[in-house]
């Protein structure tokens, strides 16, 4: 992973996309940043749906453009310590989950599962499609995946 900048603690653009500074730790940033996403979620899962929805939205757009403009600043496109992804891929996973332990744990692997497997058509996207766009949909499409399942268990065994 490319040395994390230090305009991450200085600029406010860039420390968003680094997950308010989880992204910056050497090692997994991507969990760290999922982990981070955690905290935010406690207070989105109180929200209705129709408005967890749009918070969802809005995060993604934003999203696209805080991922492009560190990307571009920093100079490198899809630094690992950009972490934004990874926040709304795990607030998708989390949608309309109880807020249990067991449920959000499984919510959390199974994102991270499917963000470190990067299935069809997730690794093509990763590879094909490029600026703060391509940054993020590889990690909604695995918060997707991720969700369809928990859902599916969640019918099953809830």
């Amino acid at each position: 992973m490319a040395k994390t900048p230090a305009s991450v603690w200085r600029n406010p653009i860039h420390f968003v996309a680094f997950g308010f500074g989880s992204g910056a730790v050497p090692k997994a940033p991507g969990t760290f940043g999922t982990l981070a996403a955690l905290l935010p979620w406690f207070f989105l899962a109180s929200l209705p749906l129709w408005a967890y929805a749009w918070v969802l939205l809005l995060s993604f757009a934003i999203g696209v453009w805080l991922c492009q403009r560190t990307s571009d600043d920093i100079g490198v496109h899809d630094h690992g310590g950009i972490v934004w992804d990874e926040f709304v891929g795990l607030w998708i996973t989390l949608m309309a989950v109880p807020m249990q332990w067991h449920w959000v744990l499984l919510g959390f692997v199974l994102f991270r599962l499917f963000d470190i497997w990067k299935l069809w058509p997730i690794r093509q996207l990763d590879a094909r499609v490029g600026g703060g766009f391509g940054i993020m949909i590889d990690d909604v499409i695995a918060g997707v995946y991720a969700a369809v399942i928990l859902q599916l268990l969640l019918f099953f065994f809830n």
